[in-house]
């Protein structure tokens, strides 16, 4: 048996060595796509954090009161929002709050943008989802502080890693169940449809999306909590925002700011959790 150890550990598979000359190559020759990339990415959280710091607190929770109303009619869930939103300014945590609210955003964008569509491909292709199952699994066991290595690597410090590493670990979500949503489509209508001369276009636009329209909606409420649970996680490499002052609460054993700073990320995942229940008419 210890030859047989031995025999198994005198050679050992290059997993680390492999990945790290991809990385190196890609670094080396492809830094135009990562620097157009990092360039899209930055545009798009510079455009949503000034979207969300221009209003006046006051005003910005009218207004988040104001969306809730249209999406849930539940004066409950306003008061509750409203409340939140309150607490956050009288902890002076209104600005941290806006720039992880801005990555949180920013994350839903391109994942719902990308995952959809992927989705719906992996529906209608069973051979297609059976390539891409296994790296969604990846994407998803794979500890989060490995994707910051590579993020550092190719777009250096500040959001836009924080965000790439946000978006690898939150994409599978948005994938699978947009992908559940339109496999369970009832058969008898995507048949009904067929039969009165529906384009495949028709019937994804008409019959497949409207039907699978719960599910992903229900991933875009889990994109937006697994993004939320990425703040501190992102502030590791540089991102700005609430897990700041957790890191720095960590860093300095300070059990005082540690508890207040993440109290405000339950209370800001509570309220988005409330307002994006969309789906559920029975709450």
């Amino acid at each position: 048996m210890e030859q047989l150890t031995q025999l198994l550990t005198a050679t050992k598979i290059p997993v680390g060595r492999t990945a790290k000359q991809v990385f190196d190559w890609l670094n080396a020759n492809a830094a135009p796509v990562f620097n157009i990339i990092s360039g899209a990415m930055e545009s798009l959280i510079g455009g949503i954090l000034h979207l969300l710091s221009w209003p006046h607190p006051l005003v910005f929770t009218l207004l988040a009161v104001a969306l809730t109303w249209f999406l849930q009619r539940n004066w409950k869930v306003c008061l509750l929002v409203a409340a939140g939103f309150l607490f956050i300014l009288n902890q002076n945590y209104w600005t941290p709050t806006m720039q992880s609210l801005t990555l949180v955003l920013s994350a839903c964008v391109v994942c719902m943008a990308v995952g959809v569509p992927i989705g719906i491909a992996m529906a209608h292709r069973p051979r297609l989802y059976a390539w891409v199952r296994p790296v969604l699994d990846l994407m998803q066991t794979l500890p989060t502080f490995v994707y910051l290595i590579p993020a550092i690597v190719f777009f250096g410090i500040g959001m836009v890693p924080g965000l790439i590493a946000t978006v690898i670990f939150v994409l599978p979500a948005p994938i699978r169940l947009t992908h559940l949503g339109i496999s369970s489509t009832p058969p008898a209508l995507v048949d009904a449809a067929t039969a009165f001369g529906a384009t495949r276009r028709q019937l994804l636009w008409k019959v497949e999306l409207p039907s699978a329209m719960p599910q992903i909606m229900a991933g875009l409420n889990q994109t937006i909590m697994l993004s939320l649970s990425m703040v501190v996680i992102a502030a590791l490499v540089g991102a700005s925002g609430l897990g700041v002052p957790v890191v720095r609460a960590l860093n300095s054993v300070n059990t005082a700011l540690g508890f207040e700073s993440g109290f405000i990320i339950v209370v800001v995942a509570i309220m988005l959790d409330r307002m994006m229940r969309v789906s559920r008419k029975d709450d």
